[in-house]
């Protein structure tokens, strides 16, 4: 009974991790800005670190079923 939430919280954060991560190569690849009025480098290095905070967090939920 307690698997489906942590199953539906790994997937949420999964998806947003690899979606965060994908946007953003995207965003590098074309020589466009991540964030605007931010400095390039700094926004991608966040949003990076962001996107692999969320799949660490949707690969845990995902080992504790």
């Amino acid at each position: 009974m307690e698997s489906g939430p942590a199953i539906f919280t790994g997937l949420v954060f999964g998806l947003f991790g690899a979606g965060l991560l994908a946007w953003t190569g995207a965003r590098l690849r074309r020589r466009e800005p991540v964030a605007h009025g931010v400095n390039q480098i700094a926004s991608a290095t966040l949003a990076a670190l962001v996107s692999v905070a969320a799949l660490t967090l949707g690969t845990w939920c995902m080992t504790r079923l």
